[in-house]
């Protein structure tokens, strides 16, 4: 009985998921042929792009570089500048926290932080940094930081003060009380705003490689691609870039998302 309702349940969610991709591509196709038809403009279907990404993943160049090193370059300014914001956000909201006078002089800035467009920055890494991938990171950090800081500040503010007056009965410590109390309840708060700094960080990492790049990367390529016309490679570019997205969102932060619940969830919730 198990067996039969856990393979109706995939089987189900393998439908759900086959139909939406099926409604993606149509509305694609569609579109395709409403451009071609009104504009005379040749623009990619789901299997010219199919034929392109096929052709780029088995090794042809695409701007000098195969797609598998334009996508490792994007990965891997991405992973740097994500977990020095991320790095950066916690420490922030520990520190105002624990210090009303800092929070004070210094949160209103980061709220504003906030409220800035990543592309916003380029004049100002332009001017700091020059092109290159020292900017993009920079336009990531800058992007990213506000919305890890500011989550992670809320989740140690939201703390039931009557737990912490336990713990201190207890006979917790500082960090005691910061392990088993504050980190527990501040912690679907960080995964709330890592998860939304992780797309907002994505997206930005391909708009910056359009804008201060310099030779690889998957936005660098995208943007270049239309001096050579090869939009196809370009729209498999986006691919790409959307499977990338999907991947950490499916395979990282809703297990992480579901431990989480599951690791810390009351005893009497289980």
């Amino acid at each position: 009985m198990l067996n039969t309702s856990f393979l109706h349940k995939q089987q189900t969610q393998f439908l759900k998921t086959a139909g939406a991709a099926l409604f993606g591509l149509g509305i694609w196709q569609l579109l395709a042929c409403i451009v071609q038809w009104t504009r005379g403009i040749p623009f990619p279907t789901p299997f010219d792009c199919l034929l392109s990404l096929q052709g780029l993943l088995n090794g042809s160049l695409f701007l000098d570089f195969t797609i598998y090193e334009h996508t490792l370059a994007s990965c891997l300014r991405w992973f740097i500048g994500f977990n020095i914001a991320f790095g950066a956000g916690v420490l922030y909201a520990f520190a105002a926290f624990c210090f009303s006078f800092f929070r004070a002089l210094s949160m209103p800035t980061v709220e504003v932080l906030q409220l800035i467009p990543g592309l916003a920055w380029v004049p100002v890494v332009i001017l700091l940094f020059g092109l290159g991938p020292t900017a993009t990171l920079a336009i990531i950090v800058f992007t990213t930081f506000p919305v890890i800081a500011i989550s992670t500040f809320m989740g140690f503010s939201n703390v039931d003060t009557d737990h912490v007056r336990v713990g201190r009965m207890c006979g917790y410590g500082f960090w005691g009380i910061f392990k088993s109390i504050y980190f527990p309840a501040a912690l679907p708060h960080i995964l709330s705003g890592t998860r939304i700094a992780m797309g907002t960080s994505w997206r930005v990492l391909v708009a910056a490689e359009m804008v201060v790049g310099s030779g690889q990367g998957l936005g660098f390529a995208i943007i270049q691609s239309r001096w050579t016309m090869d939009y196809a490679s370009s729209f498999a570019c986006i691919v790409i870039i959307a499977l990338i997205g999907l991947a950490l969102e499916r395979f990282v932060f809703v297990p992480l998302e579901q431990h989480t619940i599951k690791r810390w969830k009351p005893a009497d919730e289980n």
